[in-house]
Formats: C-alpha cells, structure tokens, sequence
C-alpha cells in the first residue's frame, strides 16, 4: 500500500465538496478518476499532498512512498526561466537529475536553455513543465490532475507514452481528469460525482 484516504470529508463555504472519500492505492497501478470540473479532483489531490486539511477523515502515506504530483494550474517563479524553475525544485530534495530533464523536455519539445521566464509560457507550455517536475526525481506515486489540459496532439501522444513508460518501471500513476482516456488501460477507473467516490 502506498496511500490510503479514510472516510475523507471537506466543506468549503457551507457546501460540501468530498463525502466520505476511501481510496487505497497500491504499487504498479494506473488509477483514473473522473469527474466534472468543480467535481472536487483537485481537492482530494490537495489534501493527498498535504496543501490542504480535510475537515474530516484521515490520509495514511507509506514511509516509502514519494509523491510527484501535477495539481491544477502549475505554479512558477514567473519571472525566471524554466531551467532555473526546475533547478529550484529539484533542490528542495537534492534530487535533481539534470540529464533526465534535459530528455524529458526534449520529449515534450521544450527548450532546457531557453531565458524565456514562465511567465511568458502558454498553457500547454507550462502545463508540460508542470507535468516534467511531477516526474522528474524518480518518485513512485504520481499524481496528474487534468494533464492534458492545453497539449497539442503530439504532446498528448507524448505523455500517454511517458505514462505507459513510468507503469513498466513499477510506479503508480493516478489520474484525475474530465475525460475518458480510453487510449490508456487503467487497473482501477473511479466517478467522483456529488461528492461521492465510487468505482466506474
């Protein structure tokens, strides 16, 4: 087991967004959650990361497992480049492995030395960078919460094959997204609707 969520509740202004949220991820799965924009996909990866508090419930994370994770729109030191926005975040852990970046934005079609800051970037660009920090130091439990959001169709075809390529190397991958995603062969498919978490 790598996560577990346990009877997970949360409220924002008087409405209730989860309810009684359980979901247990183990190694080596491909996991898709779907759901309607607003559904409450980005808050249960919120709360998976620690960024926000469940109002009820409990999050239980193995000591081995390490979390990458791609949640809404990415946020940036706007006013620098990507490099050193990748340089940044790989050194909070000191886990940066500059070779496998340079490949990985290669992949995506991204220039690794360009002095363009990110806050010129559009949204399929900066959604590709978000996608590359999720992945980028090894970690084997990913989180992708609406990856495909502003891809072109090349740079979609990229990332369901970096997807396929993290499950052959034994990580666990768990999506959450408005589309089906058919392309992709899911171990566990989820509907989050009302609140409510429930196989598909």
């Amino acid at each position: 087991m790598l996560l577990e969520l346990k009877n997970i509740q949360k409220t924002f202004k008087k409405q209730s967004i989860l309810e009684d949220i359980n979901l247990l991820v183990h190694k080596e799965e491909l996991i898709h959650i779907i759901g309607s924009n607003g559904s409450g996909k980005s808050t249960i990866f919120k709360i998976i990361c620690d960024i926000m508090e469940p109002d009820i419930g409990e999050v239980i994370i193995n000591e081995q497992t390490q979390i990458g994770a791609l949640i809404e729109n990415p946020s940036f030191i706007e006013d620098t480049n990507v490099k050193r926005n990748l340089r940044f975040l790989g050194s909070i852990k000191k886990q940066y492995n500059e070779s496998l970046v340079k490949q990985l934005m290669q992949r995506f079609e991204l220039d690794y030395d360009s002095r363009v800051k990110l806050g010129k970037y559009s949204v399929g660009m900066r959604q590709k960078v978000g996608i590359i920090q999720a992945i980028m130091e090894n970690q084997n439990l990913i989180l992708l919460d609406e990856p495909t959001r502003g891809l072109d169709k090349k740079s979609l075809i990229e990332l369901k094959q970096v997807i396929s390529e993290l499950i052959a190397e034994k990580k666990t991958v768990v999506i959450a997204s408005h589309d089906n995603l058919s392309e992709l062969k899911f171990d566990t498919r989820y509907m989050l609707e009302e609140g409510r978490l429930q196989l598909n």
